[in-house]
């Protein structure tokens, strides 16, 4: 990261005015993780914005903090690289945030007197948002597998446990184990992302091929929009879990690293959308933990809770992004800006 920072902003300069000294760039749209990209930009006389890629936070203890905020973190480049995307927020004329005000209004409200800040999103696919397909001009990193929803067509409404935990995330051979155990004794139908079999317990996909299924890479907005789904076991990276969110299903958080541990506590603390699985004293979450939180989220006192404020929240996204709604105006409002300096 550090050969980055360094490297970055000469070579961003160099690459803007050799390919478009005939072209007037309107804006440059960063990362919170290219901060030095703001430089650049003012050094050619840009304006710049950032799209912020995270929650706004709520009050934490230790244990919902972002991993690379811990003492026991070992990515020390991380720490200098938070340190220095704040020092230069002040620099950035826009900060667009991938979230939506009626999510996370107070703390937007308080942020403001901060930065520029304008919410943008949710940012997920017009599936989700009940919205035209040909709007859709996302890509997939991997290949998914389309027999999932074939096999989620066959199965009765609000019934399946859909377990993903993203394509960086690796799970000790206990944790999997623990999962595995409980999607069999829960008896539920499941859809599980595993990216490789031999991660799973011997003999597990052959003893419960008849309740679920297991893939290695899924189309996950398609399958969060199925009706057959009732919920979503997930890391809580925070597009996995707009997505959930926009699509009004309820989650089991098992976070995992960097701001996952915070936007479980979203879920479970201030969107009330959800439980949170916590490990024992030897790190690791036990198969009956996880079949409580699953009992509890399909058929426990907080299970109605749980859908009624995930469909609130589906429905203050679809808002924000029409015609007239927050997000929309905020968009409208950054375009008109633009084109006012271009």
């Amino acid at each position: 990261m550090e050969s980055l920072a360094k490297a970055g902003p000469l070579n961003l300069s160099n690459l803007i005015k050799q390919h478009y000294h005939h072209t007037k760039l309107s804006c440059i749209i960063s990362n919170p993780f290219v901060s030095w990209a703001v430089d650049a930009a003012l050094e050619n006389g840009i304006p710049c914005a950032m799209l912020w890629i995270q929650p706004c936070l709520p009050l934490l203890h230790t244990e919902d903090l972002p991993s690379f905020l811990l003492p026991s973190n070992s990515f020390g480049g991380v720490f200098k690289l938070l340190s220095d995307m704040f020092e230069t927020i002040k620099k950035y004329k826009w900060v667009l945030a991938n979230s939506f005000f009626e999510l996370e209004k107070e703390a937007i409200e308080s942020m403001t007197e901060l930065c520029p800040i304008r919410p943008v999103g949710p940012l997920v696919p017009p599936l989700l948002l009940d919205q035209h397909q040909s709007l859709d001009v996302g890509i997939e990193m991997k290949k998914p597998d389309e027999t999932s929803l074939d096999w989620l067509n066959k199965q009765r409404p609000h019934s399946v446990i859909y377990v993903s935990f993203g394509s960086l995330a690796v799970l000790s051979a206990k944790t999997m184990e623990a999962i595995a155990t409980a999607l069999k004794n829960t008896k539920h139908p499941f859809l599980w992302v595993v990216k490789t079999a031999g991660q799973l317990p011997l003999g597990f996909e052959e003893e419960t091929k008849t309740q679920g299924l297991i893939i290695p890479w899924s189309l996950q907005t398609k399958v969060l929009a199925h009706p057959s789904i009732a919920c979503f076991i997930t890391h809580c990276r925070w597009n996995s879990m707009l997505e959930a969110l926009v699509a009004g299903v309820p989650m089991i958080a098992y976070p995992q690293w960097s701001d996952q541990p915070t936007n479980a506590k979203l879920v479970v603390d201030v969107f009330k959308v959800g439980l949170k699985l916590k490990p024992g004293p030897n790190g690791v979450i036990s198969n009956e933990d996880i079949e409580e939180c699953i009992t509890q989220m399909l058929s426990g006192p907080e299970f109605e809770g749980f859908k009624k404020n995930a469909a609130v929240l589906k429905q203050a996204a679809c808002e924000a992004v029409t015609s007239g709604g927050s997000s929309e105006r905020n968009i409208r409002l950054f375009v008109n800006e633009i084109a006012r300096r271009s």
